[in-house]
Protein backbone atom coordinates (compact mmCIF):
# COMPACT_ATOMS: atom_id res chain seq x y z
CA UNK A 1 0.00 0.00 0.00
CA UNK A 2 1.27 3.31 -0.84
CA UNK A 3 1.46 6.31 1.77
CA UNK A 4 0.16 9.27 0.74
CA UNK A 5 -0.32 12.21 2.77
CA UNK A 6 -3.73 13.85 4.35
CA UNK A 7 -5.34 16.67 2.13
CA UNK A 8 -3.99 18.60 5.46
CA UNK A 9 -0.90 17.83 4.94
CA UNK A 10 -0.61 18.95 1.79
CA UNK A 11 -1.56 22.18 2.28
CA UNK A 12 0.36 23.25 5.64
CA UNK A 13 3.19 21.50 3.15
CA UNK A 14 2.26 24.84 0.38
CA UNK A 15 1.95 27.08 2.99
CA UNK A 16 5.27 26.04 4.61
CA UNK A 17 6.77 26.77 0.90
CA UNK A 18 4.94 30.44 0.65
CA UNK A 19 6.32 31.50 3.81
CA UNK A 20 9.93 30.87 2.41
CA UNK A 21 9.44 34.50 0.36
CA UNK A 22 8.41 36.41 4.03
CA UNK A 23 10.32 38.99 4.28
CA UNK A 24 10.56 39.43 8.38
CA UNK A 25 13.45 39.08 10.52
CA UNK A 26 11.40 37.64 13.32
CA UNK A 27 8.94 35.34 11.36
CA UNK A 28 8.25 33.49 8.05
CA UNK A 29 4.51 32.90 7.63
CA UNK A 30 2.45 31.19 4.21
CA UNK A 31 -0.58 31.32 4.30
CA UNK A 32 -3.50 29.63 1.45
CA UNK A 33 -6.72 29.55 1.12
CA UNK A 34 -8.73 26.91 -0.60
CA UNK A 35 -12.00 26.53 -1.33
CA UNK A 36 -13.81 22.79 -3.54
CA UNK A 37 -9.83 21.51 -3.18
CA UNK A 38 -8.72 24.08 -5.36
CA UNK A 39 -6.43 26.75 -4.41
CA UNK A 40 -7.60 30.21 -4.52
CA UNK A 41 -5.25 32.66 -2.95
CA UNK A 42 -1.76 32.95 -1.33
CA UNK A 43 0.04 35.50 1.14
CA UNK A 44 3.26 35.43 2.76
CA UNK A 45 4.70 38.50 5.46
CA UNK A 46 6.25 40.96 3.70
CA UNK A 47 5.85 44.79 3.03
CA UNK A 48 3.07 46.44 1.21
CA UNK A 49 4.03 46.31 -2.79
CA UNK A 50 6.13 48.89 -4.13
CA UNK A 51 7.25 49.98 -0.22
CA UNK A 52 10.81 48.55 1.16
CA UNK A 53 10.65 45.62 3.67
CA UNK A 54 12.83 44.76 6.59
CA UNK A 55 15.72 43.14 4.85
CA UNK A 56 15.81 45.87 2.62
CA UNK A 57 16.39 48.49 5.71
CA UNK A 58 18.36 45.45 7.79
CA UNK A 59 16.46 46.05 10.99
CA UNK A 60 13.29 45.06 12.64
CA UNK A 61 11.40 48.19 13.14
CA UNK A 62 9.48 46.30 16.15
CA UNK A 63 12.55 44.87 17.37
CA UNK A 64 14.84 47.94 17.71
CA UNK A 65 11.48 49.39 20.03
CA UNK A 66 11.76 46.19 21.80
CA UNK A 67 7.85 45.58 21.29
CA UNK A 68 7.01 41.95 22.13
CA UNK A 69 5.34 39.63 19.03
CA UNK A 70 1.84 39.36 19.65
CA UNK A 71 1.60 43.67 20.49
CA UNK A 72 1.41 46.86 18.49
CA UNK A 73 0.88 45.87 14.77
CA UNK A 74 0.47 48.95 13.96
CA UNK A 75 4.60 49.90 14.08
CA UNK A 76 5.28 46.78 12.05
CA UNK A 77 5.99 47.67 8.54
CA UNK A 78 5.16 43.94 6.96
CA UNK A 79 1.52 42.81 6.35
CA UNK A 80 0.63 39.38 7.84
CA UNK A 81 0.58 36.24 5.50
CA UNK A 82 -3.33 35.52 6.32
CA UNK A 83 -4.20 39.37 5.47
CA UNK A 84 -1.77 38.86 2.39
CA UNK A 85 -3.80 36.02 1.02
CA UNK A 86 -7.18 37.96 1.51
CA UNK A 87 -5.76 41.06 -0.17
CA UNK A 88 -4.24 38.93 -3.13
CA UNK A 89 -7.89 37.05 -3.23
CA UNK A 90 -9.93 40.40 -3.66
CA UNK A 91 -7.05 41.88 -5.91
CA UNK A 92 -8.16 39.18 -8.27
CA UNK A 93 -11.79 39.73 -8.01
CA UNK A 94 -11.68 35.83 -5.90
CA UNK A 95 -14.98 35.31 -3.42
CA UNK A 96 -13.56 33.54 -0.21
CA UNK A 97 -17.22 32.64 0.54
CA UNK A 98 -16.92 28.77 2.31
CA UNK A 99 -13.16 28.76 1.69
CA UNK A 100 -10.54 27.14 4.35
CA UNK A 101 -7.38 29.21 5.03
CA UNK A 102 -4.31 26.95 5.73
CA UNK A 103 -1.19 28.60 7.86
CA UNK A 104 2.23 28.10 8.31
CA UNK A 105 4.23 29.51 10.28
CA UNK A 106 7.79 29.46 11.92
CA UNK A 107 10.75 31.18 13.49
CA UNK A 108 12.68 33.17 10.92
CA UNK A 109 15.92 32.72 12.91
CA UNK A 110 15.55 29.27 13.96
CA UNK A 111 13.75 28.00 11.53
CA UNK A 112 11.48 26.12 13.69
CA UNK A 113 8.02 25.70 13.55
CA UNK A 114 5.82 27.65 15.84
CA UNK A 115 2.30 27.53 17.03
CA UNK A 116 0.78 29.56 13.88
CA UNK A 117 -2.28 31.42 15.84
CA UNK A 118 -3.60 34.35 13.90
CA UNK A 119 -3.44 37.58 15.76
CA UNK A 120 -6.65 39.56 16.87
CA UNK A 121 -6.41 41.73 13.66
CA UNK A 122 -6.30 38.68 11.39
CA UNK A 123 -9.44 37.17 12.99
CA UNK A 124 -11.40 39.36 12.54
CA UNK A 125 -10.43 39.59 8.46
CA UNK A 126 -11.26 36.44 8.59
CA UNK A 127 -14.56 36.38 9.93
CA UNK A 128 -15.18 39.28 7.72
CA UNK A 129 -14.34 37.47 4.46
CA UNK A 130 -16.37 34.37 5.42
CA UNK A 131 -13.96 31.68 5.32
CA UNK A 132 -15.01 28.60 7.70
CA UNK A 133 -12.01 27.45 9.47
CA UNK A 134 -8.01 27.77 9.56
CA UNK A 135 -5.67 24.82 9.50
CA UNK A 136 -2.82 25.55 11.54
CA UNK A 137 0.61 23.99 11.77
CA UNK A 138 1.67 23.80 15.42
CA UNK A 139 5.17 23.82 16.58
CA UNK A 140 4.92 20.21 17.79
CA UNK A 141 4.60 19.94 13.09
CA UNK A 142 0.84 18.79 14.38
CA UNK A 143 -2.25 20.24 12.78
CA UNK A 144 -4.51 22.46 14.54
CA UNK A 145 -8.13 23.20 13.21
CA UNK A 146 -9.88 26.67 14.09
CA UNK A 147 -13.06 26.91 13.57
CA UNK A 148 -14.38 30.51 12.63
CA UNK A 149 -17.83 30.47 14.41
CA UNK A 150 -15.99 29.36 17.90
CA UNK A 151 -14.65 32.41 17.38
CA UNK A 152 -17.77 34.62 16.65
CA UNK A 153 -19.35 32.89 19.69
CA UNK A 154 -16.38 33.34 22.06
CA UNK A 155 -16.62 37.25 21.06
CA UNK A 156 -20.38 37.34 21.58
CA UNK A 157 -19.70 35.70 24.65
CA UNK A 158 -16.98 37.55 25.97
CA UNK A 159 -14.75 40.12 24.47
CA UNK A 160 -11.55 40.16 21.66
CA UNK A 161 -9.44 40.48 25.04
CA UNK A 162 -11.04 36.87 26.59
CA UNK A 163 -10.26 34.33 23.44
CA UNK A 164 -9.03 30.81 24.47
CA UNK A 165 -5.99 31.14 21.60
CA UNK A 166 -3.72 34.65 21.36
CA UNK A 167 -0.70 35.01 19.44
CA UNK A 168 1.96 35.99 21.88
CA UNK A 169 -0.21 35.49 24.77
CA UNK A 170 1.91 36.49 28.32
CA UNK A 171 4.53 38.34 26.70
CA UNK A 172 5.00 41.85 28.37
CA UNK A 173 2.20 44.62 26.78
CA UNK A 174 4.83 47.78 26.72
CA UNK A 175 3.70 51.05 27.74
CA UNK A 176 3.13 53.81 24.96
CA UNK A 177 5.95 55.56 27.02
CA UNK A 178 8.25 52.85 26.46
CA UNK A 179 7.49 52.29 23.13
CA UNK A 180 8.14 56.18 22.75
CA UNK A 181 11.84 55.98 24.82
CA UNK A 182 12.67 53.16 22.67
CA UNK A 183 11.83 55.26 19.50
CA UNK A 184 14.09 58.05 20.52
CA UNK A 185 17.02 55.45 20.29
CA UNK A 186 16.96 54.45 17.54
Amino acid sequence: MINRISKDEYYIEIAKTVAQRSTCYRMRGGAIIVRDDQIISTGYIGAPRGTKDCFERGFCLRTKLKIPHGHRYELCRSVHCEQNAIINAARAGVSLLNGNMYLYMESASTGEPVDAIPCFICKKMIINAGLNKVIANTKENKIKIFLINDWVKQWQEADIIDDAEQYGDGEKILSQEEIDNNFKKI
